[in-house]
């Protein structure tokens, strides 16, 4: 059976959340008293310079990690309260990753990478494979299903790791550089498709980016000073996306 579920309402809320690393005068401080929440079809940008913690606080969201202080719900759900194996649980079946460094299996194809993300939540075989294809095809490699992720350019292996993240059709997508390998029009492309897959899956996707072109996209956007949000101006950007 298809999955028809579109989410809705407030998916994740940040609140007063710290992350040190370190003990003492060796101690840093990467995120200081964090507020943000995010709701069900919103794309929401973080960005800021490298070390600033940005994907210190998407691996917050994403249980990857834990707060040092403040707490992480998603929806109504405390995740810092969960055990390690209902956080596993809980990334299984509700967060998509994009990672920067793609994470492909070199011996599975293209197709194969996208199936075994979609076997751990239980999804059918048939589904897995019509889901499969259909991401594929959404980020323009149905031609190269059959690819091994070293037969692949590095954009593709992006368009591989963007097409995986949406055939789990989670509630939210938590996006390290989603635009980093890609060219200017390809990466308009794919973030058209974020935002149709928005719309049409109420999807999440809480995007960290040095790219200028995802603010033309977004919702909202931050930036990461100090270890704190700083909520960005977007109406600039907003008459720049190509029709």
């Amino acid at each position: 059976m298809s999955d028809t579920k579109r989410y809705e309402g407030q998916l994740v809320s940040v609140e007063d959340v710290t992350r040190s690393f370190g003990s003492g005068k060796a101690m840093v401080n990467v995120l200081q008293g964090i507020d943000l929440s995010v709701e069900a079809g919103e794309l929401v940008a973080l960005f800021g310079p490298s070390g600033s913690g940005k994907t210190t606080l998407l691996n917050l969201i994403g249980t990857l990690d834990t707060p040092t202080s403040g707490t992480v719900h998603f929806q109504d759900t405390d995740v810092n309260r969960l055990s390690e194996g209902r956080k596993a649980h809980l990334r299984r079946h509700n967060f998509g990753f994009i990672f920067q460094n793609y994470t492909l299996v070199p011996t599975y194809t293209a197709l194969e990478n996208i199936d075994l993300v979609l076997r751990l939540p239980g999804v059918q075989i048939f589904e897995r494979r019509q889901r499969a294809r259909a991401a594929l095809e959404a980020v323009g490699l149905t031609a190269w299903s059959d690819h091994l992720p070293g037969q692949l350019s590095g954009g593709q292996q992006q368009r591989v790791a963007i097409a995986r993240a949406l055939a789990l059709h989670p509630a939210i997508v938590l996006a390290d550089e989603p635009t980093s390998g890609l060219d200017t029009r390809t990466a308009h492309r794919t973030l058209r498709l974020l935002r149709s897959f928005a719309a049409s899956k109420g999807t999440a996707f809480l995007i960290v980016s040095h790219d200028v072109t995802v603010r033309t996209y977004v919702d909202r956007a931050f930036e990461l000073q100090n270890g704190q949000l700083v909520a960005q101006d977007l109406s600039s950007y907003k008459e720049q996306q190509p029709q």
